[in-house]
């Protein structure tokens, strides 16, 4: 086990080689630069609207299920674990967690796919990319400069993937996607970490629900393994505690699992800083061949049985509804957006024309929780609902 004051290992992302900020700052003066990052996206704005933005489950539906504020917290954990047991720089891990999600749209995916219906004659909307806007221009929180200006290390671990269109675009940031380069380690485990989080959590809300049951996760390899050994090991535990043993087991398995596949991967490679990282053909973070087959096996379970469950797609196709009839409105009517809203969509209308228009509604609408947008879309469409 890694000491918690074991040094950095040469192809970690240290703080003091960092590639800079958008618009030059002084060094802080009791913190590093990445801890700087980590808490200018826990004190946005942005950041405390996933509290009330759906992972799977709207808001509404119930106090302990998952929003994308908890889920990125959880995603945040599992990549401090990973990185310090890596000697990677663990605070740089956890900004990206936290910020991955800043520019989701409210109810999940199904409102990120809507607004990409109702963008693409305007350049889509892709919300890895919405959360890049949100942190370099749509926060406004600081007078000398807009967004957060944080580090080019956290901005390349929340751009996770990117068309060749787009990145031609970013200049720096875009480089890695034209060039088929890689992001930083601390990158890297941020984004499988993400899916480990929500494949195990999203299944143990899907429990809770009663959308899954026991006897259809049994049929899945790497539950009944732990299900199987949590019985032998303690026969009289049932219901919630039961759940969280088999949920804690399997998120151990993959895990360690990732640490020890993705250490000797570095160990073959032996990169001998980040650069080296960034110029390799391959990403090193990953699972072994055994545990990435059964880590698919559960993603594809959940696709088919809970998120295409009737229930799932039942708010789906409300989400839907909503977000393209929202969109419409304010397409056609700017104005009835809040003042400041307007006054952006009238700025990148004169800019861009109909696409900045287009893009300042979807700024709009993507800052939205689920409440809000369900609000909003009664204010516009219920006569019997006050403006």
């Amino acid at each position: 086990m890694t000491s918690p004051t074991a040094p950095l290992a040469a192809y970690a992302a240290h703080d003091d080689r960092t590639r800079g900020r958008r618009y030059p700052e002084p060094s802080p003066g009791y913190r590093s630069d990445y801890q700087r990052d980590r808490d200018r996206i826990v004190h946005s704005t942005a950041f405390r609207r996933l509290v009330y933005k759906t992972q799977v489950f709207v808001n509404h539906e119930g106090d302990l299920y998952r929003t994308r504020l908890t889920h990125s917290v959880e995603v945040a954990q599992i990549a401090r674990t990973i990185a310090r047991a890596m000697r990677l720089t663990e605070t740089l891990a956890e900004a990206i967690c936290l910020a991955h999600d800043l520019g989701h749209t409210p109810f999940g995916h199904a409102g990120q796919d809507a607004l990409n219906d109702c963008m693409r004659d305007y350049g889509g909307f892709e919300h890895n990319l919405q959360s890049l806007r949100v942190v370099q221009e749509l926060e406004e929180r600081y007078a000398e400069f807009p967004g957060l200006n944080l580090t080019f290390e956290v901005r390349e671990g929340i751009l996770k993937h990117c068309s060749l269109k787009n990145a031609a675009q970013l200049g720096e940031l875009g480089e890695r996607f034209l060039k088929r380069g890689q992001p930083s380690l601390e990158a890297q485990l941020a984004n499988v970490a993400d899916e480990i989080a929500y494949n195990n959590h999203d299944l143990d809300d899907g429990l809770r629900a009663g959308l899954l049951s026991l006897e259809e996760l049994v049929q899945v390899t790497i539950f009944r393994r732990h299900y199987d050994a949590v019985l032998d090991r303690y026969p009289g535990l049932a219901g919630r505690r039961l759940i969280h043993e088999v949920v804690r087991r399997m998120i151990n398995e993959v895990v360690t699992d990732l640490i020890d596949t993705t250490s000797a991967a570095i160990a073959a490679a032996a990169p001998r800083d980040i650069e080296a990282v960034r110029s390799l053909p391959a990403m090193l973070v990953g699972f072994g061949a055994t545990v990435a087959a059964e880590h698919l096996e559960l993603k594809q379970f959940l696709r088919k049985n809970l998120y295409r469950h009737y229930r799932v797609l039942r708010m789906t196709t409300k989400a839907h509804k909503v977000v393209q009839s929202l969109f419409a409105a304010f397409m056609e009517k700017p104005e009835l957006m809040p003042p400041e809203h307007w006054v952006h969509a009238r700025k990148l209308q004169g800019d861009e024309g109909d696409a900045g228009r287009a893009r300042a509604v979807a700024d709009y609408i993507a800052g939205m929780t689920d409440r809000f947008a369900i609000l909003e879309y009664d204010r516009l469409f219920d006569p019997s609902e006050r403006t």
